[in-house]
C-alpha cells in the first residue's frame, strides 16, 4: 500500500479518536466551571505531537513490520509537550483554589482557534508563536518521515527524523513563556473602598434636656 495513504489513514483515525474522546470526555478542554469548556492550548499541543509521532510509527510498523526505536530528540519533543500540559494543569488548579480570582476560562468556549490563542485580553502573540512553531515543526516532521521512508534500504530506526537541539530549545522557550504568562493571566478583582454615608452634625440638632 502507498506510504502516504497509510500515513494519511492513520492520522485521520487518530484525529477521529481524539475528537470522539473530546466530545465525550472533553479531552482537549481547559479546566473551567463553564458548561461548554474552552479548548486548552497545552492539551491540543500534546494531542498534536501524539498524533504525529504515533502515526509515523504506525506507518513504519505497517510497512516494515517493525516498530521503530525513538531517537532522544523525539522523546524530548514528547517530554516538552507533556511537561507543558502538566504545568498548565498545576496553574489551573492553583487558580481554582483562589475563590476571589476571576478566570477567563470560566466564560466558556469561543471557538477552537480563538480559545487556544486567547488569554484574558484576547488573542496573544506568545500563544500565536507557540501555535505557529508547533504547526511548522509538525509539518516538517511529517515531510521528513515520508521522505525517509521512501529511501530504499534505510534503517527503520532512521526514518523518524532527528529534531535539532536549537529547535527543541526554541520550542521549550516558547512553551515555557506560555506557561509563565498563563500563571498571571487571571487576576483578582480590584479592591474597592466602601464609603459610608455618615450624616454630619451641623449644629442644628439640639441636645435634649432630661427633666
Amino acid at each position: 500500500m502507498n506510504t502516504f495513504l497509510i500515513l494519511s489513514i492513520t492520522v485521520v483515525v487518530m484525529m477521529g479518536i481524539i475528537v470522539f474522546l473530546d466530545r465525550k470526555y472533553q479531552l482537549l478542554r481547559d479546566s473551567s466551571s463553564a458548561f461548554d469548556k474552552p479548548y486548552s492550548l497545552s492539551r491540543v499541543q500534546l494531542a498534536w505531537w501524539t498524533i504525529i509521532i504515533f502515526s509515523a510509527s504506525a506507518t513504519i510498523l505497517f510497512k516494515y513490520g517493525m516498530f521503530p526505536t525513538f531517537d532522544q530528540s523525539t522523546l524530548i519533543l514528547l517530554g516538552i509537550s507533556s511537561a507543558t500540559a502538566a504545568a498548565a494543569k498545576i496553574v489551573d488548579v492553583s487558580d481554582q483554589t483562589n475563590v476571589n480570582l476571576i478566570r477567563h476560562q470560566d466564560t466558556g468556549k469561543q471557538g477552537f482557534f480563538l480559545d487556544i490563542l486567547s488569554d484574558e485580553n484576547g488573542a496573544s502573540i506568545h500563544r500565536l508563536q507557540t501555535v505557529l512553531f508547533n504547526l511548522i515543526l509538525g509539518a516538517w516532521f511529517i515531510v521528513q518521515v515520508l521522505h525517509n521512508i521512501s529511501i530504499v534500504g534505510i534503517d527503520v530506526n532512521k526514518i523518524i527524523p532527528v529534531v535539532e537541539g536549537n529547535n527543541l530549545i526554541f520550542l521549550g522557550i516558547s512553551t515555557a513563556t506560555y506557561v509563565t504568562l498563563k500563571s498571571s493571566e487571571n487576576k483578582s478583582p480590584p479592591q474597592t473602598d466602601v464609603l459610608l454615608d455618615v450624616p454630619k452634625d451641623d449644629g442644628s440638632t439640639k441636645p435634649q434636656v432630661q427633666p
